[in-house]
């Protein structure tokens, strides 16, 4: 057995830093089709070992879940944004969080709000006329920060509050793109973006205490309030088992997290359909058949199984989380060589998910490989855009119920034409964002 996978020899100081930096999907689909399962290489003083075995990815999100954490390098800047929410805490901390989470989103609960995510969307599209040219991405955004808003935190902001929050996530997206000098660099070193940042973290913090001042009044007591996670957590606050610290750093996961990676799914599903129109017909056909003249609802979205491949298949194509990272807590053997404690794993969902060791024709729009029969042949972790195990994406069933009821709500009036350049070229983040502005001429269905 070899001592270290292989792997590309780095320059020295960056390692392989530059290359990823300058096109981390590029990098990772490169490992992945000239190493395999496997691949060793140094991220600037950073030992990392990107893992594209399905069976090794398990074994580190589920059934050893409690031999690796998530690694120090994240809670940096990240640490700063989210604090100890459930995106980062670890331990008796996240359990703890986990457990007053769950039932804010339960499918039941969930279940019940389905008009409410119709609502949202039916609002958004209101001011829409053939032949009008629209941002999508904005428009998602926007759709699924009302969503966010009004089932985890119970509350309206007005026009101008979205817009607010909206403005900050450049800054926010700016300081996790890949940079080889913040590889290189100590902690400590100031550098140029970290002034918008602050400013952004500071912007975004103002909002919250007002949206937790608003709903103090609201929340109730005991356990017959209202059931957003926001009332929820100023319960447990008032019994003194929730820190005003930490409601403010999971009211800032929730908001961010939230809603970004929904919103990222809702903008490449209109893109490939755009792209496929007879693909983008056989979503509206079924639309039209389950749904009618009807406003969508939970009792439709059990039936629309071909709109639901086309977004897992947009999810596979275009994970909105395209790389997850772990680090062992002791030394261990993954894909046949040893990992010692500290490194740090790549877990990379956008190598894996383009795969051809997984997928035929991995490039191709294809939802039909979603079907039962199809998608039983593959390895469970080929495919894992919500995570998995323990720590697996809490808001999973939030995403698609409110995925498949804003296409279904979208597509039963309109047609989105593309009208930018492809292919998409992407901005990596701690989500994968589309350079280009999302411009789609807006067509009415007859």
């Amino acid at each position: 057995m070899a001592e270290t996978p292989p792997g590309p020899k780095g320059e020295p100081l960056f390692g392989s830093s530059r290359t990823y930096a300058s096109d981390p999907f590029r990098f990772i689909s490169g490992l992945e089709s000239a190493y395999g399962d496997v691949a060793y290489f140094d991220m600037g003083p950073m030992e990392t070992v990107m893992l594209s075995d399905p069976a090794a990815i398990e074994r580190v999100l589920v059934s050893e879940a409690d031999r690796f954490r998530k690694p120090d390098f994240q809670g940096d800047a990240l640490g700063d944004l989210l604090g100890d929410g459930l995106l980062l805490s670890e331990g008796d901390t996240w359990e703890k969080q986990r457990q007053l989470a769950n039932p804010a989103f339960s499918m039941r609960r969930l279940a019940g709000m389905a008009d409410r995510i119709t609502g949202h969307a039916e609002a958004r599209l209101a001011d829409w006329r053939e032949g009008d040219v629209v941002n999508v991405e904005r428009v998602m955004t926007r759709t699924t920060l009302d969503v966010i808003l009004d089932l985890m935190m119970g509350v309206q902001l007005s026009e101008e509050r979205v817009e607010t929050i909206e403005e900050q996530l450049m800054p926010l997206g700016q300081r996790f793109e890949p940079d080889p000098l913040r590889f290189a660099a100590p902690e400590w070193m100031p550098m140029p973006d970290d002034a918008e940042f602050d400013a952004a973290v500071e912007t975004l913090d103002g909002i919250l205490d007002d949206i937790i001042a608003v709903r103090e009044q609201t929340a109730g007591s005991g356990d017959d309030g209202p059931m957003d996670f926001l009332s929820v957590l100023i319960r447990a606050r008032d019994d003194g088992v929730e820190s005003p610290e930490q409601l403010r750093d999971e009211m800032m996961t929730m908001l961010l997290a939230g809603h970004d990676t929904t919103a990222l799914t809702l903008t490449y599903t209109w893109f490939l359909l755009s792209e496929h129109p007879e693909i983008e017909r056989r979503v509206q056909a079924e639309i039209d058949e389950v749904v009618g003249d009807d406003r969508p609802g939970m009792e439709h979205v059990r039936e629309l199984d071909y709109l639901e491949w086309v977004i897992q298949e947009s999810m596979r194509l275009y994970p909105p989380v395209y790389v997850m990272f772990r680090e062992p807590t002791e030394d261990v053997t993954l894909s046949g060589y040893p990992v010692e404690q500290g490194m740090t794993l790549m877990l990379p969902q956008w190598g894996v998910h383009r795969s051809e060791r997984f997928y035929d024709d991995p490039e191709t729009f294809d939802p039909e490989r979603w079907k039962p029969e199809r998608a039983k042949e593959r390895p469970r972790f080929a495919y894992f855009p919500f995570g998995g195990g323990p720590r697996h994406c809490i808001g999973k069933h939030l995403a698609m119920l409110e995925a498949q009821l804003i296409v279904a709500t979208t597509a039963q009036q309109y047609e989105l034409d593309f009208l930018g350049e492809t292919p998409l070229e992407l901005m990596p983040s701690l989500t994968a964002h589309p350079r280009q502005e999302m411009s789609f001429r807006v067509g009415e269905r007859s």
